[in-house]
């Protein structure tokens, strides 16, 4: 069991990878996964400090304020590419991708970069929610929904969805499945799956404090289900080589 010294939650899990007091990869890469899959809260719980103050950044230019637009441009860039990984279309992206690029050359301040930064980050974010949910008619399926994205740290149960959408329990689930081809139960564990997959690359926490942070019912229910998953236990996950990466 995790020791008291280091209970943990989802949301402390966030909280500490993006402090942002250097810039490893597998954070990085998260964040950049975070957007493509529309998950505005979390996006908004990234951009607590300002792109301008951010520590870890290479230096591109012995001008501050260029050095600021380089990598702001590459950012950029890379927001675009995994959003269209993740369904957005081309065109979409890279029209979005100009726009903000010609604001950052027009930029004047170290302040206004980070204003178009996490502008940006939230324009993408929120068009690839519009995609996660575009299959979806029903408000109560969409809330079902970002109620789950929200509460990954818990044990989220159908009980407790259909009081939050005012629905029966047994016509929530059959909604519930018609609108997204999987069970309320699979939809969780799925993001409870690939929450716990990026724990394991861009964070040092052990797999019991990960198994708990998620709510999983045990170390071994959460080794077993991995394992189903990508045929691989979470240390073997943990450890594969960096190119073996499941992000992109």
């Amino acid at each position: 069991m995790p020791s008291t010294k280091k209970k943990i939650s989802y949301q402390e899990f966030l909280h500490r990878e993006y402090e942002l007091l250097h810039a490893p990869l597998a954070p990085e890469m998260d964040f950049y996964e975070t957007i493509r899959s529309g998950d505005i809260k979390k996006t908004r719980s990234l951009l607590t400090e300002p792109f301008h103050e951010k520590k870890g950044l290479g230096i591109l230019s012995s001008n501050p304020l260029s050095n600021l637009k380089y990598h702001l441009t590459i950012t950029i860039a890379l927001v675009a590419r995994f959003c269209i990984a993740g369904g957005l279309s081309v065109a979409e992206a890279y029209s979005l991708s100009d726009y903000y690029i010609r604001l950052t050359d027009e930029a004047a301040t170290k302040e206004e970069i980070s204003e178009i930064h996490d502008d940006m980050c939230l324009n993408y974010a929120l068009r690839m929610q519009s995609i996660r949910n575009s299959t979806i008619s029903s408000r109560s399926v969409t809330i079902c929904i970002n109620y789950i994205y929200e509460h990954l740290h818990t044990r989220i149960t159908l009980p407790t969805l259909a009081s939050v959408t005012n629905l029966s329990a047994p016509y929530l689930s059959r909604l519930f499945k018609k609108e997204t081809g999987y069970s309320i139960s699979e939809y969780i564990q799925a993001k409870k799956l690939e929450t716990a997959k990026s724990m394991l690359t861009s964070s040092d926490y052990s797999i019991a404090e990960i198994s708990a942070s998620l709510a999983f019912p045990s170390q071994s229910y959460f080794t077993n289900l991995l394992k189903k998953d990508c045929g691989l236990t979470p240390k073997q996950y943990r450890d594969r080589p960096a190119g073996h990466s499941f992000l992109l």
